[in-house]
């Protein structure tokens, strides 16, 4: 079998590394490779937005399965290619991909199919905007209506902050066209799951829910980010819960997507608010989600391929059920100085030989490259998710922050709070 993953991140790196231990004799391929997926896949020298070429490449190496990891190129229309070509490849197409790619059209649809979110306005005009939040007063959620790059949210104590927030997405240049509309809305309290589900446009079969920490400051202190670490299992997500998101959120929307002509097939991520009124949606993504992906994978023992495989040639998943591993992973990103805004690349990176052989550890890599000499140097904000597992989350976090210590590079920065709340909810109840 040959599988072609697209994208280059931490996320592809997971998925690589999951493929590789579904089917040990396929042959996998990745588009530029990072750094670190030397030794799971093949390089091709073609990037994840250039579709075209991609699917003549595919077709040319019959190619079986095409993995679409980042969301961009899903919002391009790059499975509705595939497909026209006669290609299986798994993911949304260009419709479906809406539900990320536009949060307006995603809030329109859980308005109309009564799917619980937070209240909400959509508005593409600066001033009507302002004029909203001063009415609101208080806290609220500020959304860049298009694809940020996680970047497009700013949550908003009070009215100054949400007008600074409208003016810089609207009039700035800090997400570009991706702020043409912005959503305004009411800030939910609470804690947040992120919730996978394998769909194939009619039945769900949900995954293990994780928690991430979006912002770059432990505490939970500054921007957001495209998110620092993650941990799972959550004890929040019990079984009576679980069943709850899938009654009340995942099966609906795919019901809905159905309705309303654009049946969505792929991995749907689900962020979800558990409010006092219940779980609520954050946001949907139309792609696994990074860091999530970095601890929800290497829990999964059963085949995350054999669904795929299904999904991307148009069959059932009905049926389908998911064996995990017992025990917890956690994940810390070490960033770049200066991310998430401006940051260096190129810097030298150091990993000893003692972190790539500490048993229940695999470091994914994100922004990294190779050097003509073979070299590792950094190329991205987020460089590298460092993943371990244990028998509990606390373990778990003890485990990576001893596997992150040892990995240098200029400016390094991560988080050494992840998966805090747990840890307190288990020593509570200890």
């Amino acid at each position: 079998m040959k599988i072609l993953v697209v994208g280059n991140g931490g996320r592809e790196h997971a998925l690589l590394w999951k493929l590789r231990r579904d089917a040990p004799e396929a042959e996998l391929f990745v588009t530029r490779a990072n750094g670190g997926m030397e030794g799971l896949a093949t390089s091709i020298p073609l990037a994840p937005g250039e579709i075209q070429a991609l699917a003549g490449w595919a077709e040319q190496n019959a190619i079986d399965l095409t993995v679409v990891g980042p969301e961009a190129p899903l919002a391009e229309g790059i499975v509705d290619h595939f497909t026209a070509h006669g290609l299986c490849a798994f993911g949304p197409t260009r419709a479906a991909a809406q539900i990320e790619a536009s949060k307006a059209f995603a809030k329109g649809v859980m308005q109309r199919h009564g799917i619980p979110t937070a209240a909400f306005q959509v508005f593409d005009d600066r001033a009507a905007a302002e004029a909203y939040v001063r009415e609101l007063g208080g806290p609220v959620v500020v959304k860049a209506s298009g694809l940020a790059a996680g970047k497009g949210v700013v949550v908003c104590d009070d009215t100054a902050q949400a007008l600074a927030a409208i003016a810089g997405m609207m009039e700035g240049a800090a997400v570009g066209t991706a702020a043409a509309q912005v959503v305004v809305e009411e800030r939910m309290t609470g804690e947040e799951l992120s919730v996978f589900a394998l769909t194939d446009g009619e039945n769900v079969v949900p995954m293990l829910a994780a928690q991430d920490h979006k912002r770059i400051g432990e505490g939970e202190m500054g921007p957001n980010t495209g998110g620092m670490g993650a941990y799972a299992p959550v004890s929040l997500a019990t079984p009576e819960l679980m069943a709850r998101v899938e009654a009340e959120i995942l099966r609906p929307t795919v019901a809905a997507m159905a309705a309303e002509g654009h049946p969505f097939r792929g991995l749907l991520y689900a962020g979800i608010m558990l409010t006092p009124d219940g779980p609520k949606v954050v946001e949907f993504n139309c792609r696994f989600g990074d860091p999530e992906t970095q601890v929800v994978l290497p829990l999964l023992r059963s085949s995350l391929l054999a669904p795929m495989l299904a999904i991307g040639r148009g069959e059932s998943i009905a049926g389908v059920t998911l064996e995990w591993e017992p025990g917890a992973a956690a994940t810390v990103v070490l960033a770049s100085a200066g991310y998430p805004g401006d940051y260096p690349t190129g810097l030298p990176i150091h990993i000893p030989p003692e972190v790539e052989a500490m048993e229940d550890v695999v470091v994914f890599h994100a922004g990294t490259r190779r050097t003509d000499r073979g070299a590792l140097e950094t190329s991205g904000g987020r460089v590298l998710a460092v993943t371990a597992l244990a028998p509990t989350v606390a373990q778990a976090a003890e485990r990576n922050h001893l596997a992150a210590e040892g990995i240098r590079f200029e400016g390094r920065y991560y988080r050494r709070d992840i998966g805090w709340r747990e840890i307190e909810r288990r020593a509570a109840h200890a």
